[in-house]
């Protein structure tokens, strides 16, 4: 079923005083009653991917924090080349969302166009790589060229989801999610047998070498599967609408075939905003590195890691929503967005103790006792990631919605220039627990700069992000 069959559910509201009593829990048990149902299938994918993802840092950290030192930058670096050329996905996403009813665009040949540019673009980007692994003199930059080898593929799964992002599909989504790290840790795994259990040589080259191919290997083998279902349901969908127009007698595709070449300031827009917002995930990270060595990095990554499992409700809602909040409507659109924020925010204060508890009694038991460094450095790091969990759905408005991804990329900016100058100092002082703290700070203030700027382009008040009233939608036409 297409996005335009569905509708966005009505924000309902008790009225402010009848509300207030309920708390957080009632209101954010209200919220979740909006969700659609497709929500709830992403989030269970997320769960299933919070548990691979888990086992691959234990796995990686029980190499020892070296390892996983030169594994968590070595991803962050793959990270930045798939956001940096994510635009394509986000533009094929936004040309489906915001199709109607008796006006369509062909998807197989967009599609087709993306893909295209994703491979030209990820054979560019391995040139790059290679120099740079050519010229590096440590580890993980000297294993660049491993990235190098994947770079063409690895760009074929944010780019190929688009067209499911954009009709509000999110089993196929789920599936490509899961797929990538599970054969990834199936690789870790042959990993860990040749290193006999990983007690061979901790932090050796060549146990960092056959860690990072197990990644790019495994990933690869999911885009290419990936890119070819994807391209066999594009097919598949222009087919059915060819049939559904021919029997109302509309014997064509109405709208123009939409170029992504043609709106390319709009592509490299968003994937210069992603850089920023990734940046603004990673910098600290760097910083660690940079003053206090690769094992310190390492400890502070699991740290990072494990404060990020708040956004696991708020990734799923927004997801699931992304074609929603695109809606050519401001009303409709906002309202959406204003229901993804409440839940988003509303779940992870309330999870945060609770991880924090969990991390401060079993991660050291699980990953080894080097790690229990990184429990301060999470606590820093808990109030700022919870806060924002907002982030997506308001950048999901920009994006998607007004078309304007630079109003992400400015507050990703403002973030990470909090963070990173607060880092400067705080990291040589304190070390992780100081890169969590200016982390913290800067995801703080960032977010209530975003809330702002949705607000004013929303034509909403303040109180609408509590008072469910103020974006109820009755209808949508």
């Amino acid at each position: 079923m297409s996005v335009q069959d569905h509708r966005p559910p009505a924000v309902q509201g008790a009225s402010p005083g009848a509300a207030a009593p309920a708390g957080r829990l009632a209101t954010l048990r209200q919220a979740l009653q909006a969700l659609p149902k497709a929500a709830l299938g992403n989030l269970v994918a997320k769960l299933m991917m919070v548990g691979l993802g888990l086992a691959i840092t234990v796995t990686v950290a029980r190499h020892g924090p070296k390892v996983q030192g030169a594994f968590a930058l070595f991803v962050a670096v793959e990270s930045g080349l798939l956001t940096l050329f994510s635009g394509l996905g986000l533009w094929l996403a936004r040309q489906i969302s915001q199709q109607t009813d008796g006006q369509h665009a062909k998807a197989l040949p967009m599609l087709r166009g993306v893909l295209r540019a994703a491979v030209a673009l990820g054979l560019l980007a391995a040139g790059g790589l290679v120099a740079v692994s050519w010229w590096a003199q440590s580890m993980p930059y000297t294993y660049l060229w491993l990235l190098a080898l994947a770079a063409p593929f690895l760009l074929l799964v944010p780019t190929a989801t688009g067209l499911w992002l954009g009709e509000g599909r999110m089993w196929p989504i789920n599936v490509a999610q899961v797929s990538a790290p599970a054969s990834v840790l199936a690789g870790l795994a042959g990993a860990w047998w040749i290193t006999e259990g990983g007690q061979a040589g901790q932090g050796s080259k060549s146990t960092v070498l056959l860690v990072l191919i197990a990644w790019v290997s495994g990933k690869s083998v999911v885009a290419v599967v990936t890119a070819f279902y994807a391209l066999r349901n594009a097919r598949h969908r222009d087919e059915a609408l060819a049939d559904r127009l021919s029997a109302s007698r509309l014997t064509a595709f109405h709208l123009p075939q939409p170029s992504w070449l043609a709106q390319w300031p709009f592509i490299a827009t968003i994937g210069v905003t992603n850089v920023i917002g990734l940046l603004n995930y990673r910098a600290s990270l760097f910083l660690v590195e940079r003053f206090h060595g690769l094992s310190t990095a390492g400890v502070y990554s699991v740290a990072v890691t494990a404060a990020e499992l708040l956004w696991l409700l708020s990734s799923s809602v927004t997801v699931s929503v992304y074609s929603r909040i695109g809606h050519p409507d401001t009303k409709i659109a906002a309202a959406m967005t204003v229901q993804a924020v409440r839940i988003n925010v509303l779940s992870t204060l309330l999870a945060a103790p609770v991880l924090l508890g969990l991390a401060w009694w079993g991660l050291p038991w699980v990953m080894g006792p080097a790690y229990e460094a990184s429990l301060l450095p999470l606590a820093a790091l808990l109030p700022g990631v919870a806060a924002y969990a907002a982030a997506s759905s308001l950048s999901a408005f920009y994006t998607n919605h007004l078309g304007r991804p630079q109003l992400s990329g400015a507050i990703a900016g403002m973030s990470l220039s909090i963070s990173f100058c607060l880092g400067w100092f705080l990291v040589p002082l304190w070390g992780p627990l100081g890169a969590g703290v200016a982390s913290s700070a800067g995801y703080i203030l960032a977010i209530v700069a975003a809330y702002g700027v949705f607000l004013k382009h929303a034509g909403l008040p303040v109180r609408a992000l509590w008072q469910s009233g103020l974006t109820k939608v009755d209808e949508v036409t």
